[in-house]
C-alpha cells in the first residue's frame, strides 16, 4: 500500500496525519500516476479514521488541486 503524509491544524496547532491508499497496481489502473500529487499540493481527502483515534486513516477519496474526487483505495 501506499503512503500520504500531511499536514493539517488542530487548535492552532500542526497535526501530522499519515493516510493509507491502495497499492501502488490498484491505484494505477485507477488512473493514478507517480506524479499526480506532489510534495506541497493542497489536497482534500476524505478517509475513514483509525479505530483508536489516532492521526492516521484509510483513504478513500482523494482530491488533487483543480480536480475532482478520485478513489485511492
Amino acid at each position: 500500500h501506499v503512503w500520504v503524509y500531511v499536514v493539517s491544524e488542530r487548535e492552532g496547532k500542526p497535526v501530522e496525519w499519515a493516510l493509507e491508499g491502495g497499492s501502488p497496481a490498484a491505484l494505477t489502473r485507477g488512473g493514478w500516476k507517480k506524479d499526480s500529487v506532489k510534495v506541497g499540493d493542497a489536497i482534500n481527502v476524505k478517509c475513514h479514521v483509525a479505530k483508536d483515534s489516532s492521526d492516521n486513516c484509510l483513504l478513500g477519496f482523494l482530491t488533487t488541486p483543480g480536480g475532482t474526487p478520485k478513489e485511492f483505495d
